[in-house]
């Protein structure tokens, strides 16, 4: 049974909206991060695909096994990534994982370059060990062995590439002044001596080959034939391709080989056979030289082929980078230790200070016949210095580095190295442009769907209609004001998607106008007066609108916790209109539908849309007796 019309109280519901509504654009205008004009604060946190920027898809690979990272590894990579963008000084960046193996990065209102913050910027100090030509050509000619003084070119003209990738010149500024570290000139590139032949230490070949890699081995083999593998295997140093025109021929198919089938050949194969060259050898996937515990082979500007030592000093041994400027008014980067890492520093440069075992051949030594130690990121070797002193201070990795490049190199290094390898996918630039017309097509999109809930409702309902309408208006300013608040306390930020949420939310709210309108027709047929029908149609409707919209906010938090990008926005907005969109339900629909009984408009059935229930009603009413009726 409804309760007594006089018990409805409807201002009191119409007040705690009206309160609602106080508070919340209170919050729009001047809670926290609210700055600016008051047009300025009224402006929602938008998406890349509404004011453009860019978006960039990293897939995380393993050389190895080629399985997927845990979940655990991928957050860490995750949060490594976004503190390397928010190191660009960009604001509102979005960085989140989408399935088992992708991080999607979306920087809304701007186009950057965002080729580095991928990369695994594992950082190794290794000693250069020997030295040779990386052209990979068949038959190089000899070239003049460099004494041990070396004849370097100056500094200024190994031309390096701009890049935290490429190789520019570096030097170390010790801090209790026991010597530096001059660069060494990577402009020299020396043919191997017939006296070359110490073979790698017996700890490079120790650790276990993996099966995986054992296999692409084998695979690899084949593919070069049987002389080819066993003329490469037993070389003890680099070849001399022109002293043996037959080994040239036997040694030509590793010219051939992709840069993921080098990457499984043993390191002194990879330095002692000519045929393969810098070309293959920077190509190679991400990880392939990272075990600390192995020697290595990597390339410098491309065209010197070092042999290296063990990792002796690792990226975890860098306490701080910073890009800054020397005296010289020069960008550089840099380095402070940790208290283990001086000590692992200093200890490197005093074994190739003092070329200890003499591990350091002649082609490897630098202008004043001291060892080298190549800075290695990745599988790129940045610069490789030559020690001139022991040091017990804090280093600078020098060169021709752009402001832009040096804080690129700095952030890598000051975040650590990612847990896990990545590949580029894809990479989007959305203009300004395109991304205004985006948001033009969804806000005329979502008027065109108002407009047309709104035509049917006064043509179905008339007055009734005029409920649709001002409960529409009111929906709508509580999402916008909500989408304002969230987008500066929570960073929720509108998309495309967002906004198709909010237009499948109209399609809700209409259907529980038509719920509770037609229930109301169908108490009026039964007999009841509007006036009476009105409150017993919403007990009556009301399950049955909770039920529908619970459903609909049930299916947006699943999507929701099960979705990845752009669909967690469209799930987001879906559900924030349907809850506001009961609050309208409960303090302004049933409220206002009581007062508007009141009222003899109400009665009327060409102006209430109550359409055909009130005559039916009127001739059920009408008393049967004739004689009552004449009179």
């Amino acid at each position: 049974m409804a309760p007594p019309q006089g018990q409805m109280r409807p201002g009191r519901q119409l007040a705690v909206l009206g309160a609602i509504f106080v508070v919340l654009y209170l919050l729009v205008f001047f809670a926290g991060g609210a700055s600016g004009s008051f047009k300025d604060r009224l402006e929602p946190r938008l998406g890349l695909d509404l004011i453009g920027g860019t978006r960039v898809t990293l897939e995380a690979t393993n050389s190895v096994d080629g399985k997927p990272p845990t979940a655990d590894n991928l957050e860490e990579a995750r949060q490594i990534i976004e503190s390397r963008v928010n190191a660009f000084g960009v604001a509102e960046a979005e960085v989140v994982t989408e399935g088992n193996r992708n991080i999607v990065i979306s920087l809304p209102g701007e186009n950057r370059d965002l080729t580095d913050v991928g990369s695994a910027a594992e950082l190794r100090f290794r000693k250069v060990l020997k030295a040779a030509d990386g052209s990979g050509a068949v038959a190089a000619p000899p070239a003049a062995e460099p004494s041990p003084s070396g004849s370097p070119a100056p500094s200024g003209s190994a031309n390096p590439t701009p890049s935290g990738s490429g190789a520019p010149q570096a030097t170390a500024s010790p801090s209790g002044g026991q010597g530096g570290m001059a660069p060494a000139s990577p402009s020299a590139t020396p043919a191997p001596s017939a006296s070359a032949s110490a073979a790698p230490s017996a700890s490079a070949s120790t650790e276990p080959v993996p099966a995986s890699i054992e296999e692409q081995r084998k695979a690899v083999e084949q593919k070069v034939g049987a002389a080819a593998w066993q003329a490469a295997s037993g070389l003890q140093g680099p070849a001399d391709l022109t002293a043996d025109p037959s080994l040239a021929e036997k040694l030509k198919p590793f010219g051939t080989l992709s840069p993921q089938e080098v990457a499984v050949l043993p390191a002194p194969m990879q330095f002692n056979v000519p045929t393969i060259g810098c070309a293959q050898l920077d190509k190679r996937p991400p990880a392939s030289i990272s075990d600390p515990k192995q020697q290595v082979v990597s390339c410098e500007d491309g065209v010197s082929k070092y042999l290296l030592d063990q990792a002796k000093v690792l990226g975890t041994d860098v306490s701080d980078a910073d890009a800054v400027l020397d005296q010289t008014n020069a960008w550089v980067v840099s380095l402070d230790f940790t208290g283990k890492g001086q000590g692992n520093w200093t200890a490197l440069t005093r074994e190739a200070f003092n070329n200890e075992g003499g591990a350091c051949d002649a082609t490897a030594l630098g202008q004043d016949g001291k060892c080298r130690v190549a800075v290695v990121l990745d599988n790129e070797i940045v610069s490789s210095p030559e020690i001139q002193g022991v040091l017990t201070g804090n280093s600078q990795i020098t060169g021709n580095f752009t402001q832009k490049d040096a804080s690129t190199l700095a952030g890598q290094l000051r975040y650590g190295a990612l847990p896990v390898t990545f590949e580029q996918q894809e990479a989007q630039n959305v203009t300004a442009t395109l991304g205004a017309s985006h948001l033009r097509a969804g806000l005329l999109a979502a008027g065109i769907g108002m407009l047309l809930v709104i035509i049917y409702a006064f043509f179905y309902y008339r007055l009734l209609g005029s409920v649709i309408f001002l409960s529409l208006i009111l929906s709508a300013l509580l999402v916008f004001g909500a989408l304002v608040v969230l987008g500066r306390q929570i960073g929720f930020t509108l998309t495309l998607a967002g906004i198709a949420g909010m237009i499948v939310s109209l399609g809700v709210a209409a259907d529980s106008f038509v719920i509770y309108f037609e229930r109301l027709k169908d108490e009026i047929r039964e007999g009841r007066s509007p006036r009476s029908a009105v409150p017993r149609a919403w007990i009556r409707a009301r399950r049955t609108i909770i039920s529908a919209n619970a459903i609909t906010l049930l299916s947006a938090v699943v999507l929701y916790v099960v979705s990845v990008g752009t669909v967690k926005g469209f799930a987001f907005a879906l559900g924030l209109a349907t809850v506001l969109d009961l609050v309208v339900v409960f303090l302004f629909r049933h409220p206002i539908m009581t007062m508007f009984a009141r009222t003899r408009a109400f009665l009327s059935p060409r102006v209430s849309g109550l359409g055909r229930a009130l005559p039916a009603r009127t001739q059920q009413t009408q008393p049967r007796n004739p004689r009552a009726k004449e009179a």
